[in-house]
């Protein structure tokens, strides 16, 4: 089967730092995924305003690059993949379980996105939508030694049933996803989507959930809880109970384009201001 292609690749190139197709080394793939984190934020507002969220290439091309806004790891790991491919990288979907911030032992539903890319050889793992803890390097799927990005530490645990990928924060190893090698499909990806941007109990229509990430710092916006993380030092937090305000913070701090539904105001009202 033919994968989508996408429309404007150049664009999307010049929108992370490059006026030329790269070529597709590892140095090029640890460019992209820390450049695309720091592009093209993390976000659900679409969800919590109860709109439709469509995974297709072009409609995601669209949104993310046409009308300035970001995505959850079914759009921005889509695209992301669609350059991948394009630019000669050895790469495919894979899939897995978030258990950050989940009980030791949970086996959550099968909701988060990744690519799988081999270079020469060697396995890596590629994520650009994970949220406030996305990877900002490739990691090296067949080794359980600690790998250093520009942001955590992080470390890949082979397991019965897969891989544990781990992130090292405030002097502890943590969980964030469980994953496998499984092929998937279009249909596989759908079926996640539709639990994550429909079902009563995901958390993807129960809070605001925005990431974006810099040099040395991580942005993240919780409901009405904005942090700014610093590598190495403390956080600097503070709580916005305003949407006007909680808006210039979505356009200032995250670069977004905030779309003017006539579902939205009224969610994020709620969200900020719980009764």
């Amino acid at each position: 089967m033919t994968e989508p292609r996408l429309s404007d690749s150049t664009l999307y190139l010049r929108r992370l730092g490059f006026e030329a197709p790269p070529a597709p080394t590892l140095e090029t793939l640890r460019q992209l995924q820390l450049r695309h984190t720091g592009a093209f934020p993390f976000e659900n507002l679409s969800t919590i305003a109860g709109r439709p969220v469509p995974i297709d290439l072009a409609s995601v091309e669209r949104k993310v690059l046409h009308e300035g806004r970001g995505g959850y790891c079914y759009e921005l790991n889509n695209l992301f993949l669609a350059l991948l491919l394009e630019l000669g990288f050895d790469a495919r979907g894979i899939s897995g379980r978030v258990v950050m911030n989940q009980p030791e032992g949970s086996w959550t539903a099968r909701t988060h996105r990744l690519s799988l890319v081999t270079l020469d050889g060697v396995r890596y793992i590629t994520d650009v939508g994970f949220g406030g803890m996305v990877p900002t390097a490739p990691l090296a799927l067949d080794t359980e030694a600690q790998q250093r990005t520009p942001h955590e530490p992080y470390r890949i645990e082979a397991q019965a049933d897969g891989y544990m990928l781990q992130a090292h924060v405030a002097g502890e190893w943590r969980p964030m996803y469980l994953f496998d090698l499984q092929r998937q499909e279009d249909i596989d990806y759908t079926l996640g989507n539709w639990y994550v941007s429909t079902h009563p109990e995901s958390p993807f229509a129960q809070r605001l959930m925005v990431a974006r990430t810099g040099d040395g710092w991580r942005r993240t916006l919780n409901n009405g809880s904005f942090a700014i993380h610093r590598v190495g030092a403390q956080s600097e937090r503070r709580e916005v109970t305003d949407v006007d305000e909680l808006i210039g913070l979505l356009e200032g701090e995250f670069g977004l384009r905030v779309p003017m539904h006539e579902q939205l105001r009224p969610a994020l009202e709620r969200l900020i201001r719980p009764s």
